[in-house]
């Protein structure tokens, strides 16, 4: 069985073959039970199984908001990848690394469909392990050239923005409600439980995106957003079950889940439609499902041997 780390599964996956590999995946015969999820002290564990005809994968993932404090990420994590012909285990990898790549390109599998053809200004409200990738990924479907970041530690923002710049993007520090008024796609990737922008701050046609909130209790945008918007998710199950900005948007009596226009499967194989006008303001909403992770985890793998 091999290892391949994060260096590789970088190399061998880039983000846009990714979201090409993840349209085909949600457009296929894949099962994903709804993920385990255990508190274990401090920390979040996640344990997310997922098999195909050909293939099963289990990802186990530990999320520690405090391993910023130590400067290591806050998402650990490995990926086990099985050939069903024979049983037998494969390859480990990384699984932070997975989680990342397919997180990213989720998300810009679900712009293509959802974000302006011409959106070229992208407002980023965290600034963690994801960020840079959340940029490349949206860029690989969207003509992305400025790039606003904000975030409650600037020096990590301004780290971020310098990245950034160093690979051709005009990339600057924010304010909140600047950037959002700005943006043509708002990524929100954070451990909030609080609103990070306000709904009435959005512009005609903006596309929003959300990445944290994966718990009930969580949220990054308001009620506002929600209802002004139409929405997506990447899957039904588990929107439902741990989608903090849209289940307390229903909680409040402001909006219900069967104004879910469609999911990601469901817009990879035409069964919904994406954006219908210039003007709407589209929002999806990522809970993170197995589908994304056995999609990645098998095309790192193929290009490995």
């Amino acid at each position: 069985m091999k290892w391949l780390d994060a260096g590789e599964i970088a190399r061998l996956a880039s983000h846009k073959d990714l979201v090409e590999a993840l349209r085909e995946g949600f457009r296929s015969a894949v099962e994903t039970p709804v993920r385990h999820h255990h508190q274990t002290g401090s920390a979040d564990l996640l344990l997310m199984p997922a098999w195909s005809k050909d293939w099963t994968g289990l990802k186990t993932v530990t999320v520690k908001p405090d391993n910023v404090e130590k400067g290591i990420p806050s998402i650990q994590g490995t990926y086990l990848l099985i050939d069903n012909s024979t049983g037998a285990p494969v390859a480990l990898m990384d699984g932070g690394e997975i989680t990342r790549r397919r997180t990213t390109a989720a998300s810009a599998l679900a712009a293509d469909y959802l974000a302006r053809e011409d959106a070229s200004v992208l407002a980023l409200f965290g600034a963690g392990a994801l960020a840079t990738h959340f940029v490349r990924a949206h860029a690989a479907v969207r003509p992305i050239r400025t790039v606003r970041i904000v975030n409650r530690n600037a020096e990590k923002a301004e780290a971020v923005a310098q990245e950034l710049r160093a690979m051709g993007f005009d990339a600057a520090v924010s304010g909140a409600e600047d950037a959002a008024r700005q943006a043509d796609i708002l990524t929100c990737a954070t451990n909030a439980t609080a609103p990070l922008f306000k709904g009435a701050w959005l512009k005609l046609g903006a596309h929003v995106d959300l990445v944290g909130a994966y718990r009930p209790t969580m949220r990054e945008a308001d009620a506002d957003t929600v209802t002004r918007a139409s929405v997506y998710v990447d899957t039904y199950e588990g929107a439902k079950a741990e989608a903090g900005d849209l289940i307390q948007a229903e909680a409040e009596g402001v909006w219900s889940f069967d104004r879910v226009k469609g999911d990601l499967a469901q817009l990879c194989t035409g069964a919904v439609k994406g954006r219908t006008s210039d003007s709407e303001v589209t929002l999806f909403k990522s809970s993170g499902t197995a589908l994304e992770d056995l999609v990645a985890a098998v095309l790192v793998h193929l290009r490995s041997a």
